[in-house]
Formats: C-alpha cells, sequence, structure tokens
C-alpha cells in the first residue's frame, strides 16, 4: 500500500499556535491531502480556535478541549479519536511548525513495511541536519538516551521527538495507555519496549518554530528532567500490561 492511500489520521496537539497553525495546514494539504487533519485545541487562550474555524476543510477536524490538559493529555484525546474511528495509522505532528508534511512518507515507510509498530523521527540520525538547541535540552536528551538504553538495552537515539507514527496495534495501545502528563515522549518510549513493541528510528530534520511560545524555559527544564526522570523509572518498573496482544 503507498502511504498516502492508508487510513492516515494525523494528529496535531495545539495550545496558542494560531500563528502556525494555517502554514501548517497548507503544507499537510500539499502533501498529505487525503489524510484526516485532527487539531485537538488544548484550551487555547489566543486566537487559535478563530485560526481553525476559517482555515476549515472537508479533512479536517478540530477537538477542542474544556480545559488545558497539557501535551500528554491533548495527544491522548487525538490518539483515542483516531482508535475508535477505525484509523489504521497514525502520526503525531506538532503544532509549532518544527516538523515537516513532506517527511510524513519517511516516518510511515517502517510501518507500512510491516517493520515496526511506533516510528520515531529522529534529529540525530542524519550529523547533516545539524540539529540545535539550548544546553538544557541537549543535556535532557542526552540523559535520557543513555536512561532509556540502561532500562530496556535499546538505544533511541530521540527519545524526546514528538514526531511519531503508530499502526493500528500500537495505537490501540496508545489510545489507552499513553502517559497523559505534560512531558510524555521518553516514557512513551519505555512502555512500548517493555510491552515488546518493536520500536524504529528515521532521520528527520526539524525546522525553526514558526510561531507560539516553547513550554520548557530554563527554569522549568529543572522541573523537566526530574519529573521525566520519575516517570521512566516506573514506567520501566510497572509490569507488562495483562491482556496487551504483545504480551
Amino acid at each position: 500500500m503507498s502511504w498516502n492511500e492508508a487510513k492516515l489520521c494525523i494528529i496535531i496537539p495545539c495550545y496558542n499556535e494560531s500563528r502556525s497553525i494555517p502554514a501548517i495546514i497548507q503544507s499537510l494539504q500539499k502533501f498529505c491531502s487525503g489524510s484526516r487533519f485532527l487539531f485537538v485545541n488544548d484550551a487555547s487562550t489566543d486566537h487559535t480556535s478563530a485560526v481553525l474555524e476559517s482555515c476549515s476543510t472537508e479533512n479536517i477536524t478540530v477537538i477542542t478541549l474544556p480545559t488545558n490538559l497539557g501535551i500528554g493529555g491533548a495527544v491522548q484525546a487525538g490518539l483515542r479519536y483516531a482508535e475508535e474511528n477505525g484509523f489504521e495509522y497514525a502520526v503525531k505532528f506538532d503544532g509549532d511548525g518544527q516538523h515537516l508534511a513532506e517527511e510524513i512518507k519517511d516516518i510511515l515507510a517502517p510501518i507500512l513495511a510491516d517493520e515496526s509498530d511506533l516510528v520515531i523521527g529522529s534529529r540525530f540520525l542524519n550529523p547533516e541536519y545539524g540539529f540545535k538547541s539550548t544546553f538544557m535540552r541537549r543535556l535532557g536528551i542526552k540523559v535520557f538516551r543513555f536512561l532509556n538504553q540502561l532500562l530496556t538495552g535499546h538505544l533511541i537515539t530521540d527519545n524526546t521527538s514528538g514526531f511519531r507514527a503508530y499502526n493500528r496495534h500500537a495505537l490501540e495501545f496508545a489510545a489507552r495507555y499513553y502517559p497523559s502528563f505534560d512531558y510524555p515522549e521518553p516514557e512513551e518510549v519505555i512502555l512500548f519496549l517493555r510491552n515488546k513493541y518493536r520500536v524504529k528510528e528515521v532521520p528527520v530534520a526539524m525546522a525553526e518554530r514558526s510561531g507560539g511560545k516553547s513550554s520548557i524555559n530554563q527554569i522549568k527544564a529543572v522541573y523537566y528532567m526530574i519529573k521525566v526522570t520519575f516517570s521512566v523509572f516506573m514506567a520501566a518498573m510497572r509490569p507488562k500490561i495483562k491482556g496487551d496482544k504483545s504480551c
């Protein structure tokens, strides 16, 4: 099956991303026009709702949450929608304009070839991309790379990447067990590997933010590190989830 023939739901969580949304929609329509674009508006306080309404097309669905749940809760709402509405594949795509729509085909390729259940777009597999970030972000990425390899025996170079693709099996699992707190990506990697899902990375580039504001500043970075490190260890200690098909 060609990637653009798949029954695909692209989940875009967004909080105060009104400046980024029009360009994201334009790019997605260019490269993925046959897919469902699911925007999960996490109780934005800017003009996100109005922008989404003005950009409405037949393949756009908007879920507006009544209260701000954070990235984990917003993503899980999107995953549940995709699972309950019978989509075979899902892609998580950030609402800040940093992910590139033309690379969706690349992260879907291992899934369509039945080589993986969860595919992560890594910014570090291709050194030519030259990904840059703050010192604290780079430190956090290295710490989670070390911890997750220590706890699972698998090297994942970009545990914090939000650019991810799911097959139906992984989608059903994530819809129920996706970590619903602020910074869920490293814990999700642990949960999938602990429950014997096939996890693979593919190289992707990342653009600069086209709008909005990152939720992690220098002060919050320390809190982020402590909270996510704790969550990663708890996920590693958690028994395999009973009743899952992979167990």
